[in-house]
C-alpha cells in the first residue's frame, strides 16, 4: 500500500461506523497520547478509527481506566494497538515510545492527535493526503478557533509562537502549541533521542523547531480547534505557573542556540520560501 492513499470511509455515521475490514495503511498512522482522558476517550477513539487506521493509543501511566474503551474496540475487531506504560512520561515520552513501535513496523509518518475531542477526525485522511505529496515535510496543524475559544488559550500561544518564529527566522512554524500534526517518524525519534527534555507541555515547541533546524520543511494545515467542557468531560493537566515556566525556559535555551545557527537559519529560511511556493 506505499504510495497510495488509505480509503477513508464516507458516509453520514462516519463518527460512529468503523469498517474494520479495510485493510490498515502500510506508511501513515495516528498517535494518541493518552493520561488520564476521561469519558471523552472513547469517542475520540471511534471517530478517529471511522477514518484511519492503524492508529496506536498510549496509555500514558493513567489510573482513572478510561483506557478500557481501547479493549472494547480490539475485542470488536478494531485496527488499534494499545501500548501501556506503567509510569507517566509525559506527552512526548509517550509519543517517543509509539513512534518507536510504529519504526519498528515499517511506518513511516505519523499524526499526533489528542485524546480530549479537540481535534477532527475527518482532517486526518486529508492531512496526510498532504503529507502523501509531500513526504519529507511535517505537517504542523494550524487552529481555527470558534468563537467561544477560551480567550486566554487564544491570546496566550502568541507570546510562544512569537518566539518560535524568532527561533527559526520565521520560517513556516505557524503555532508553536497546536497538538494535530504530522511528523516523519526516523526524523522525529532521531530528535527526541538526541534532547532531554520535550517529553512534556515542551513536547510540540521542541520537535517542531529541531526538526526544522535538521532540514525538516514545514507544511501548515488550518484545523478547527474544540475545547470541550469540564460538564461534558473535558480534561486539562496543564498547570499555569509550572508548565509556563517550563515553556519560558524552553524557548530561552533554544533562542540562545538559533543565535549560534543563524547562518543556518538564513539558509533554510530561502529554502522553506522555495518549498513553499
Amino acid at each position: 500500500m506505499p504510495g497510495s492513499l488509505c480509503p477513508p470511509k464516507t458516509g453520514p455515521a462516519l463518527t460512529t461506523a468503523m469498517d474494520h475490514s479495510r485493510l490498515p495503511c502500510a506508511t501513515h498512522c495516528v498517535i494518541i497520547p493518552s493520561y488520564n482522558s476521561g469519558p471523552l476517550l472513547d469517542p475520540t477513539l471511534r471517530a478517529t478509527l471511522a477514518h484511519w487506521a492503524p492508529i496506536f493509543l498510549v496509555v500514558d501511566g493513567s489510573t482513572d481506566d478510561s483506557d478500557r474503551c481501547a479493549d472494547i474496540l480490539r475485542a470488536e475487531g478494531a485496527p488499534l494497538e494499545v501500548l501501556r506504560l506503567a509510569k507517566n512520561q509525559g506527552k512526548g515520552g509517550a509519543v517517543l515510545a509509539a513512534l518507536k513501535l510504529a519504526y519498528s513496523k515499517g511506518l513511516t509518518h505519523a499524526i499526533i492527535f489528542d485524546s480530549d475531542g479537540q481535534h477532527e477526525a475527518p482532517d486526518i485522511p486529508r492531512m496526510i493526503a498532504l503529507s502523501k505529496k509531500h513526504p519529507e515535510a511535517m505537517i504542523l496543524g494550524v487552529p481555527i478557533f470558534a468563537k467561544d475559544a477560551p480567550a486566554l488559550r487564544v491570546k496566550g500561544r502568541c507570546v510562544g509562537n512569537w518566539w518560535t518564529n524568532f527561533e527559526t527566522l520565521w520560517g513556516g512554524i505557524e503555532d508553536s502549541l497546536f497538538g494535530f500534526r504530522l511528523y516523519p517518524v526516523a526524523e522525529a525519534i532521531a530528535v527526541l533521542d538526541s534532547i532531554r527534555g520535550g517529553r512534556r507541555f515542551d513536547f510540540e515547541t521542541q520537535l517542531a523547531v529541531r526538526l526544522y533546524w535538521r532540514g525538516v520543511p514545514a507544511l501548515s494545515f488550518p484545523s478547527k480547534v474544540t475545547y470541550p467542557l469540564k460538564t461534558s468531560g473535558g480534561v486539562s493537566h496543564f498547570k499555569y505557573l509550572r508548565d509556563n515556566v517550563l515553556l519560558f525556559w524552553t524557548h530561552f535555551k533554544l533562542s540562545l542556540r538559533a543565535v549560534f545557527l543563524f547562518p543556518r537559519l538564513v539558509q533554510l529560511r530561502i529554502k522553506n520560501r522555495a518549498y513553499r511556493s
